[in-house]
């Protein structure tokens, strides 16, 4: 079976001079057009939709076209874009909602669960045979889950400070009712029901608002991963698809072997686990052993790599995978970075971190320790600094 692949990314709409969130997506969105591109509930937010892909390079091709295009278009309008948790710098008010009717509703039904929904996310969809296997296969994924939030994470600040966490926007998303672990269904018309009964009581007001970790999509045949921080550098949501894949694959030929996807029902230690703390080398729970079991993420996703082989060759993805996961393992998240940056240079140089990363450069390693305390006013309206040399992005592979 072809298990094809797209992505779904959201980003920060920042002014480029000050680093700070802003509520201008509206005009970043007029100079991009409507194809491939939409609002979000916060004008501080737009989001890109990839094309479907058979290939990871593709994908990859794919997301670094769509982020220039971001950049290019919000120089000219004197802003910046991150792919990130959170962004540094925000302001929380209840007056920059996006102006649609939907979106309305729920600021004013979610009140500061909503004003404060500035965060984004990056979504991975897979391709699955049907519906029903979509639903029984979220029992079998679910438990590898949080691994790939710890390689996500990239939200460690929350207006101007240091949360603690590695992602913060986990700790914010998962105020909403439906947010966390999906639970286990029988089959698509289980889900279905439960869903309905959902929109029923009013707990939510449409499917568009189920929000668990991975999800079936509700237009497409597909699995929806939904579990992951926005990421600033491309390659890692390319690895983060392909891992995805594989889970998917290998849950697929399980489930046509006649496997049980019904679950212990202990949700409590996957919740546990996806708040990614540590990001990349979280402290050791005690406990209830689970499968997988709660070791630091990244001895898990090494055991991730072997076991997921197979299916990982079965699409070709193996060695860009596995070069990938080298590559992330040793720079550690995103997280990581942004704190290494803030903590040899300042917080405006963290931000400038983010904003290149995004647009696909890299700083060479050790730059921010060497170069002194830049000032806010050194970033230009094209969201690049003079004090910050750039290489050509890499690609994966």
């Amino acid at each position: 079976m072809t298990v094809r692949i797209g992505a779904e990314e959201e980003f920060h709409v920042l002014d480029a001079e000050s680093g700070r969130l802003v509520p201008r997506a509206g005009r970043l969105l007029e100079r991009l057009g409507t194809t491939g591109f939409s609002s979000e509930l916060q004008q501080s937010a737009v989001e890109s939709n990839s094309e479907v892909h058979d290939t990871l390079d593709g994908l990859y091709a794919d997301l670094s076209g769509t982020r220039r295009r971001l950049a290019a278009a919000a120089a000219q309008e004197g802003l910046a874009v991150v792919a990130a948790g959170t962004v540094p710098l925000a302001r929380v008010t209840p007056r920059d909602v996006t102006a649609d009717p939907r979106f309305r509703r729920m600021a004013e039904e979610y009140r500061r669960v909503a004003d404060e929904q500035l965060i984004c996310s990056a979504q991975v969809h897979a391709d699955v045979p049907d519906r029903d296997t979509a639903v029984r296969a979220m029992c079998l994924v679910s438990p590898w889950l949080p691994p790939l939030l710890a390689l996500s994470a990239s939200s460690p600040y929350w207006l101007g400070s240091d949360t603690g966490y590695a992602s913060w926007r986990t700790m914010l998303w998962q105020r909403w009712p439906t947010a966390g672990p999906a639970g286990c269904y029988r089959d698509a018309a289980e889900y279905d029901a439960a869903v309905a009964e959902l929109i029923g009581s009013g707990v939510i007001s449409d499917t568009g608002m189920l929000y668990q970790d991975v999800r079936p999509s509700a237009h497409q045949r597909t699995l929806e991963l939904r579990i992951g921080d926005a990421c600033p550098r491309a390659e890692t949501v390319v690895l983060i698809a392909g891992l995805f894949r594989a889970l998917v694959r290998d849950a697929c030929h399980r489930l046509e072997r006649g496997a049980d996807p019904r679950c212990d029902g202990h949700h409590e230690w996957l919740r546990a686990m996806r708040l990614a703390r540590r990001a990349l080398r979280p402290r050791r729970p005690a406990g209830r052993p689970v499968d997988p079991p709660r070791r630091p993420a990244h001895l898990v996703l090494r055991r991730m790599l072997h076991r997921l082989r197979p299916a990982l060759e079965a699409s070709g993805d193996f060695v860009t995978v596995r070069d990938l996961l080298d590559e992330a393992l040793a720079a550690g998240s995103a997280a990581d970075r942004l704190r290494r940056t803030v903590r040899e240079a300042d917080l405006p140089t963290g931000i400038d971190l983010l904003v290149t990363e995004t647009r696909g450069d890299r700083l060479p390693a050790r730059a921010a320790a060497r170069r002194p305390r830049p000032q806010v006013a050194t970033r230009h309206a094209d969201g690049r600094s003079r004090l910050h040399p750039v290489t050509a992005p890499g690609t994966p592979g």
